[in-house]
């Protein structure tokens, strides 16, 4: 059961609300966490025994962090040396926190790379030296495991309190809706209001309703749809040349989008039911004009767990600073200022590409946005000085326009990579884009007997125009839920149920379908 199965949509979700409603306040948390925990059974089973490891490993550490600190504050008003006690306790923070850091991260760690690093060693040594376990990794455990350490980093460095509820911990890690692909929460903005058990209400039921309606549209209408196409293309690399592998990866940016940012819509569409205000996650990404802007768009809470936990805490280091400060002396303010940056931005895109899987693919991934994002910076200065000389305004609809296309040809490459079964095979299908054209091309009929219909085309082809057109009301400020909602309630409920009827006649999905798995909860 996933968020996209009718059962959970028509059964688990409202028995869930229907019960959370009935209860006494006291006991919402408590329902919550249980419905989260026949959630991942049902999904996981005895894998489930690692968020249990983690809820009460992390809460254990978070409580001696605290107590560290308290014991710290007695010494000095015993009378104890201000400054030597303030070192002391430092120091002993500062190794409880790794000791929980490396508890967290060492598991996901050791699931994520074990099979990898032995198969890699098996073969270097033509002999068995670490046996190849086939190890599947826990539901959710990318997400939960970075929202575990985040909790860490905030309780050291006093920005929240140490949690004295194992059940609002437990609930904060393992919330349904959250467990399979975020979006990344922090536990100071979510963890009491989830479990003080708000009321429901007819705007949170409604509004909430309609995210989740959206979500399912992305999913069912356009990811669904493009799967068996995508799979096709991608699994048989030396097959399709020219025109049909660019499609490839336009398509599988597409189908990537609308199945994250669907699954993310259904999340925060369900958080809103309970009167939960989860983080936004993607904001009208490829409107970017450049990298750095796209992953500012982009798994937006992904990024900022890497600003907030990696890029700031290195760039903060004493070493980093002094380089920084001899690099502005040496290169000027703008050179100098990316020369402090290399190193914790390197640390940001080495981590983004180990976090999504074990592949050299990912690892490129990683690499491919740092170095872009670097070069940016580095011929930022040489861009503003030639187009000034030429006379070229840079908010001009042309220009950004320019910067548009050429943003979407980086992220069509990327993701044509990102998505390839393996380097060898990605820099096949990159290369066919320019060097062949006359085997299995676009004008030959070739993509209609790929796995999908001239009709699954055209469906798929509309609903991304439908999407296309919602993002540009979105990115101009537009709500359209808040409009809707101002209308008269005939015309309201009859855009509400044609809305529905749409998602049900034209979505893939009931009896003799196999649904296609949500592609990050793989990650």
């Amino acid at each position: 059961m996933s968020y996209t199965y009718l059962l959970y949509l028509l059964v688990f979700l409202p028995g869930v609300l229907l019960v959370y409603a009935i209860v006494p306040q006291r006991f919402r948390g408590v329902v919550l966490l249980l419905a989260s925990y026949a959630f991942l059974i049902q999904l996981s089973r005895k894998l489930s025994f690692f968020i249990v490891y983690t809820t009460i490993s992390v809460f254990l550490i978070g409580l001696w962090l605290s107590a560290a600190q308290k014991r710290s504050e007695a010494r000095i008003k015993a009378g104890a040396d201000r400054k030597t006690e303030k070192k002391a306790n430092t120091r002993r923070r500062r190794a409880i926190l790794w000791l929980g850091i490396l508890s967290q991260g060492g598991v996901l760690f050791f699931l994520k790379f074990y099979d990898c690093v032995a198969s890699h060693l098996n073969l270097w040594t033509a002999s068995e030296v670490l046996p190849v376990k086939n190890l599947i990794l826990p539901l959710g455990i990318s997400f939960y495991t970075l929202e575990a350490i985040s909790y860490l980093v905030d309780v050291y460095y006093r920005k929240i309190e140490a949690e004295r509820n194992i059940g609002r911990m437990a609930l904060f890690l393992s919330f349904f809706p959250i467990i399979m692909e975020g979006p990344i929460c922090r536990y100071g903005e979510l963890a009491r209001p989830l479990w003080e058990g708000k009321q429901l209400t007819y705007r949170n039921l409604t509004f909430g309703a309609q995210r989740l309606l959206w979500g399912l549209f992305k999913k069912w209408i356009i990811a669904d749809r493009l799967s068996p196409l995508v799979s096709t293309l991608f699994n048989h690399p030396d097959s399709y040349q020219g025109g049909v592998m660019a499609l490839a990866g336009i398509l599988y940016t597409l189908q990537l989008y609308a199945d994250f940012s669907g699954c993310i819509d259904m999340t925060i569409g369900t958080g809103e039911m309970f009167g939960l205000t989860l983080p936004e996650n993607f904001r009208q990404p490829f409107f970017a004009k450049n990298p750095s802007e796209f992953w500012r768009r982009w798994h937006i809470t992904l990024g900022a767990w890497f600003k907030d936990y990696i890029f700031y805490p290195l760039s903060l280091t004493s070493g980093i600073k002094k380089l920084g400060k001899s690099a502005r002396k040496k290169l000027g303010k703008h050179y100098g200022q990316i020369a402090q940056t290399l190193i914790p931005l390197f640390a940001v895109w080495l981590c983004n590409g180990v976090w999504h899987g074990t592949g050299w693919t990912y690892l490129f991934y990683g690499m491919y946005y740092f170095v872009l994002i670097v070069a940016g910076e580095l011929i930022e200065p040489l861009v503003a000085s030639g187009t000034e000389k030429l006379g070229i305004d840079r908010s001009c609809w042309p220009w950004r326009i320019l910067q548009t296309v050429k943003m979407l040809a980086i992220i069509f490459t990327g993701e044509l990579f990102f998505r390839a079964t393996s380097m060898p095979a990605g820099w096949q299908m990159f290369r066919s884009i320019f060097t062949g054209f006359g085997k299995g091309g676009v004008a030959d009929g070739a993509l209609l007997t790929l796995g999908i219909t001239f009709q699954d085309y055209l469906v798929a082809g509309i609903a991304l125009a439908v999407v296309l057109v919602i993002g540009i009301l979105h990115e101009r400020g537009v709500h359209i839920r808040e409009c809707v909602a101002a209308w008269p309630i005939v015309p309201r409920w009859c855009f509400y149920f044609a809305a529905l009827f749409v998602v049900l006649i034209f979505g893939v999905y009931g009896a003799g379908h196999t649904p296609a798995d949500l592609i990050y909860a793989g990650f």
